[in-house]
């Protein structure tokens, strides 16, 4: 039998965090208090603490929830059959664009993002690992497949990443917004030829 405190808990914290992003977005993450997410949903601090011990934990999970947005993006363009060169191209530009809409475009986030730099660096490490990981399915079916010449997997996917930093780190988005440098079609195909793709329109 399920019991309706089974749901209550994980709804709670849903709609704790869905309020939070919305504070975060509209006042900004060091305006926003624990009190102010709490009136919004009509509950008291110490309520809200029962599901999140501290504002940085809160942060952490906002912060979790639009890295899983990307992540489950990504995993989905990773899963897809077919030519892979059109298929890492499309992620490593997903992956721009949706860090682009969510953190530099909008001043607010951009501003937690800054501080999630500073205090849930695990969060971030954790994210950049497995979006590196799906960087690297990726790479091994097109040297599986003989559209990448055959390489050391985990360094060649560690070199990708690290090449479309630019594009992919939130804070360097915006510090290299109007600063002379490759586009980012430019530089995926650079990452192509780099991986030995013979692609001709690479």
């Amino acid at each position: 039998m399920t019991l309706v405190s089974d749901h209550v808990e994980p709804d709670t914290r849903e709609r704790i965090l869905v309020v939070a992003e919305r504070l975060f977005r509209q006042i900004g993450y060091q305006k926003t208090t624990v009190a102010d997410i709490a009136k919004e949903l009509h509950m008291s601090p110490a309520n809200v603490y029962r599901f999140f011990d501290s504002k940085r934990a809160i942060h952490q999970g906002v912060a979790r929830t639009l890295m899983g947005q990307v992540e489950v993006a990504a995993e989905e363009i990773a899963a897809r059959s077919g030519p892979v060169v059109p298929r890492l191209r499309e992620l490593l530009a997903t992956i721009h664009v949706m860090n682009a809409e969510r953190y530099v475009g909008d001043a607010k986030l951009h501003e937690m993002v800054a501080v999630a730099m500073e205090e849930s660096w695990e969060v971030c490490e954790a994210h950049m690992l497995l979006i590196t990981e799906i960087i690297a399915r990726v790479i091994g079916q097109g040297m599986a497949s003989g559209e990448f010449r055959p390489a050391d997997l985990p360094l060649t996917a560690m070199c990708a990443t690290t090449a479309m930093m630019r594009f992919f780190h939130p804070q360097m988005i915006a510090q290299c917004e109007r600063k002379p440098g490759p586009t980012i079609d430019q530089m995926i195909d650079f990452v192509l030829a780099g991986l030995g793709s013979k692609d001709p329109t690479v």
